[in-house]
């Protein structure tokens, strides 16, 4: 039953998101939260199209999107988090340096 789906991952995904919008929804107004959560969506979807899939430098990161190095940060390390992007010093798994 490998269908290339780990349920572990995706239920902890699914917690994550959970705690995530409740910790919002207690400082933010429900119409801003689902406007928060649209951007966030697409500016990570940014970073990975920018990124070619490997972690960028976070200055160059935080410029070409705007935000603060803070907030670059933070982006990279969700997604490599999530396993959407690699992490910076990871080596390749393609048999490349170690």
């Amino acid at each position: 039953m490998d269908e290339g789906v780990d349920p572990t991952k995706m239920c902890q995904s699914l917690v994550d998101k959970v705690a995530q919008s409740k910790q919002l929804m207690a400082v933010a107004h429900p119409e801003l939260l689902g406007l928060f959560e649209d951007w966030l969506g697409e500016l990570e979807d940014e970073v990975i199209r920018m990124a070619g899939g490997k972690a960028p430098d976070p200055e160059k990161l935080a410029e070409a999107t705007g935000l603060s190095g803070a907030g670059a940060k933070f982006i990279m390390a969700k997604l490599v988090r999530e396993g959407r992007l690699c992490p910076p010093s990871s080596p390749q798994k393609d048999g490349g340096p170690r």
